[in-house]
């Protein structure tokens, strides 16, 4: 089990930039796959992007093109770099890491708001 620490959210215009970083309390080189979600008020949670160990990366289509996912396994902590924030993007961001064969481990969620 590791803690995960989210970090970078605040208050932007519309247009504007963020990065959230999610840092691990230890390795994450064994991680199979490690993500965000992020949750509006009043909305379910919903997935945003993810990185697999080898690398690849996937997005939600409504972030395709201005949301970069990355990690550092040297620092133990995987990045969401949010170009073009609209206020849409407003939510909770939450970050996960899913070890083999044990349950998916999660964030305390850090605040990301947009104004038009």
């Amino acid at each position: 089990q590791v803690q995960l620490v989210e970090s970078g959210g605040g208050l932007v215009q519309a247009g504007g930039s963020l990065r959230l970083s999610c840092a691990a309390s230890g390795s994450i080189l064994s991680m199979n796959v490690m993500g965000w979600y992020r949750q509006a008020p009043g909305k379910q949670r919903d997935w945003v992007a993810r990185i697999y160990k080898i690398g690849s990366t996937n997005y939600v289509d409504s972030v395709k093109g201005r949301f970069t996912i990355s990690r550092d396994n040297a620092k133990n902590t995987v990045y969401l770099q949010m170009n073009s924030l609209k206020p849409e993007d407003t939510a909770v961001y939450y970050c996960y890491a899913d070890p083999p064969f044990r349950a998916r481990n999660w964030g305390q969620g850090t605040q990301v708001t947009v104004s038009s």
